[in-house]
């Protein structure tokens, strides 16, 4: 992991199209990019069109719920910044598109796989294809998911790009696998949490800024400080994710799922580790078991939160953003930058 890693100072040139000043949310983020979304959308749409009923009845129902898209949001706000530093007007092309609906294509045909892998019957509100139809038909509609993703990293122009894309499947099928691994051997620590973490989620957001920055004109060397940033990003993305396993909140999914299937996060690693051993020894049993019953998850969960553990993945996340922070600051005081700091906070705020 290379999130504190800095670049050389950057020249800061050129006026900026959406200067102004006032804090955002995410959803004044997403407005003000609407136009850019709406295109990558028809980007992604077209290409998934494909003369099969039956498969193009299941991406149309796919397609119905989107999710907020922070990641191609990510892209395009890497290639505005990208062109903000070099005195260009920000405005995103073609091939930014086709980046970033690769990389959401990508992301996509992970998700559908972890639905199959987790037996998981829900997303976004909705029926996972698995369980509509069945794993079968789901592993293969990924699979065509992937195909399209790298097809629209070649209308990048780019091998550099296609490269990103591919090394980006790669790590994320080790992620997942290192996280099935983890669960099944109780391998518990944080050194194992954080490199699961960096490979099923942060090397997403990593992707972000390298296809944005890529697209936009810069190399890998002037981009480094801006992909650490995103890194770091990822990395809280999935804490709070994890945080949520814990708390009682409708977020597409039950309170202590990540438990029921053998995933000990960052909340329960904490108070492992912290508290008294007469405490954490009877955790320690239950996290041997075949199978957790709902009296097992709830003593799980109450054990995280009376040794601090949910306090405590907090403090971390904090403390990331904080170090995070001056990795962008070299860049122009812009929209597209403060818009990234935003997304950071709401990424640490957000509720679901």
């Amino acid at each position: 992991m290379v999130y504190f890693e800095v670049c050389p100072q950057a020249p800061c040139r050129g006026p900026t199209s959406i200067n102004s000043r006032r804090r955002m949310d995410f959803p004044q983020i997403q407005s003000e990019l609407r136009t850019e979304i709406d295109r990558l959308n028809v980007m992604i749409r077209e290409a998934l069109k494909v003369d099969m009923p039956i498969l193009q009845r299941i991406v149309d129902e796919y397609l119905i719920s989107k999710g907020k898209q922070i990641r191609p949001i990510m892209v395009l706000l890497s290639a505005m910044l990208t062109m903000e530093e070099a005195g260009c007007e920000p405005e995103v092309s073609d091939r930014v598109l086709h980046a970033g609906a690769a990389l959401e294509l990508l992301h996509n045909a992970s998700l559908i796989h972890d639905d199959v892998v987790d037996e998981s019957k829900r997303r976004r509100g909705l029926p996972t294809i698995n369980a509509v139809w069945d794993n079968h038909i789901a592993v293969l509609t990924g699979d065509f998911f992937v195909s399209k993703a790298l097809a629209e990293a070649v209308k990048t122009g780019s091998m550099e790009a296609i490269s990103y894309i591919s090394e980006l499947g790669r790590e994320l099928s080790l992620g997942e696998i290192n996280q099935i691994c983890v669960a099944r051997f109780h391998e518990l620590s944080e050194e194992e949490y954080f490199r699961t973490i960096y490979k099923k989620t942060a090397c997403l957001f990593i992707n972000c800024a390298r296809l944005g920055s890529l697209t936009a004109g810069a190399s890998a060397e002037e981009a480094a400080s801006l992909v650490s940033y995103a890194e770091a990003m990822g990395i809280c993305f999935q804490i709070k994710d994890d945080i949520f396993d814990y708390l009682e909140k409708d977020v597409g999914k039950p309170t202590g799922n990540d438990l029921r299937e053998g995933k000990v996060t960052l909340p329960l690693l904490h108070a492992l580790r912290t508290a008294p051993q007469e405490a954490s020894r009877p955790m320690y049993d239950l996290l041997e078991k075949d199978e957790l019953s709902a009296d097992d998850i709830a003593r799980l969960i109450a054990f995280a939160k009376e040794y601090d553990g949910i306090a405590y993945a907090y403090s971390v996340m904090e403390d990331m953003r904080s170090k995070a922070a001056p990795l962008i600051m070299h860049y122009p005081d812009c929209r597209a930058r403060r818009a990234l700091e935003e997304i950071f906070n709401y990424i640490i705020a957000r509720d679901y």
